[in-house]
């Protein structure tokens, strides 16, 4: 038979298996689903954002599945698995870009375990430009940065999440 089934190769099977898979994800995704990483000392700013998020009347709109609380347990492997388990659930890790989040290893860690999950990653800043210092994952994953502004963040989030690496 050579590789064809119903006048369609293998190949046609695998392209069309590919944009079903894309097609499903982006449906299931109307929302965004969105993870936030950010340094625990940035909380009353994530917390505008996550407001913003909810307001009708501004265009960013997503399902934040970040930490709202932190978790009651010193354990580290324990607060990464509960960490992963948000991740999973995302297309697209924001990571809050400050002098806080340069220097925290957990911010590192969320931003590499998005990556090593196929997650859409960007960083977001506030002001007219983003801190000297940046988290190393952002910097190594050549992530993209966007300012945080009602106009820009909607699309940004969308591209990541379309441009994310889907298995």
């Amino acid at each position: 038979m050579g590789g064809k089934y119903d006048g369609f190769s293998i190949g046609d099977y695998s392209h069309l298996e590919g944009v079903a898979k894309r097609a499903l994800t982006q449906s299931q995704d109307s929302n965004r689903h969105v993870f936030i990483s950010f340094d625990h000392e940035d909380l009353n700013t994530i917390n505008l954002l996550r407001g913003q998020a909810k307001n009708d009347n501004i265009p960013i709109d997503f399902d934040d599945y970040s930490v709202k609380k932190p978790f009651n347990s010193e354990n580290a492997d324990y607060i990464k698995r509960q960490i992963k388990e948000r991740i999973e659930k995302c297309s697209v890790t924001l990571v809050y870009l400050s002098e806080n989040s340069a220097k925290s290893d957990w911010v590192n860690w969320e931003i590499e375990e998005s990556i090593k999950q196929g997650k859409g990653v960007i960083g977001i800043y506030s002001g007219d430009n983003p801190p000297k210092n940046l988290p190393s994952g952002i910097e190594n994953n050549k992530c993209k940065l966007v300012k945080w502004s009602k106009d820009s963040l909607p699309q940004a989030i969308e591209e990541a999440s379309i441009n994310r690496n889907i298995e």
